[in-house]
């Protein structure tokens, strides 16, 4: 199982978009995929037509039993979707009450992480979409990934919160004295905007070689996947938005099979 989060403390970059893009690119290509919703506005569950304030079960179960999972549980919720090859960890919007509930409770920032070691066998990849703010949520999709997927939309604002999240990463990484790969990708360009370019210039000049090559477009045709209920690919495999995932997967891919050696080699 290879275990990837979706992070940003800014939100409406196109994280869930990310998610559903990539773990459906890797579903059509028979993988076996579980995407996690981490993020209270649930916005990951409602792609797939859940409603996040009627679910009865959702993530928020694996967090009330005293920082312990029981064994079967994390298998028990998880759902399908409209992808096949696709399954989802449900959201509630219970999951906003977390912060204040878990006050003096131990071990809860390795949830996710245990949850995760109960399904080892019966995924291929894991993609964890998170909630845009640091808390118990975060640690946890950061304690229990390999690679990091951090979206930026290529706006000056968007930079600036990308910043603090690289410090957050940076505290969270000492703090648990773990090194975490991650790869940071533009999004939401367009080049027909002087804002759009000059940022992805300040990207590619700050950044290097943490940032990826290329960029992610705006693209309406995510926007009508998100209403239709199914993965971008599946409403259109041609649509310019769908070729950049695709090669954005390639790349991490490559990058995450490449660490994979060294760390063997």
């Amino acid at each position: 199982m290879r275990i990837w989060a979706v992070a940003n403390q800014k939100g409406g970059v196109g994280k869930t978009t990310s998610v559903v893009a990539l773990g459906g690119l890797l579903a059509e290509r028979g993988k076996r995929v579980l995407v996690v919703d981490l993020d209270p506005h649930g916005s990951l569950t409602s792609w797939f037509g859940y409603d996040p304030d009627s679910l009865a079960h959702s993530v928020f179960d694996l967090f009330q039993h005293q920082g312990k999972v029981p064994d079967g549980l994390p298998a028990q919720l998880i759902t399908e979707t409209s992808c096949p090859n696709l399954s989802l960890l449900p959201a509630s919007t219970a999951l906003a009450t977390l912060e204040r509930r878990m006050i003096g409770v131990e071990g809860m920032g390795l949830i996710v992480s245990r949850a995760l070691a109960q399904l080892w066998d019966d995924f291929d990849y894991v993609i964890l979409d998170n909630t845009p703010s640091l808390g118990v949520l975060m640690v946890n999709a950061l304690a229990a990934a390999q690679h990091l997927i951090i979206p930026v939309q290529t706006e000056f604002l968007a930079i600036k919160g990308l910043e603090r999240m690289l410090h957050t990463l940076q505290m969270i990484m000492r703090s648990q004295k773990n090194e975490l790969a991650y790869t940071i990708v533009p999004t939401l360009y367009d080049r027909r905007t002087q804002a759009s370019v000059k940022s992805l210039n300040l990207l590619r000049k700050t950044y290097g070689d943490k940032l990826w090559r290329f960029a992610i477009p705006v693209d309406t045709k995510f926007r009508d996947a998100s209403q239709a209920g199914v993965i971008p690919s599946a409403l259109d495999a041609d649509t310019h938005g769908v070729r950049a995932y695709r090669h954005l997967l390639d790349d991490v891919l490559a990058l995450t099979a490449t660490a994979k050696e060294r760390r063997h080699g």
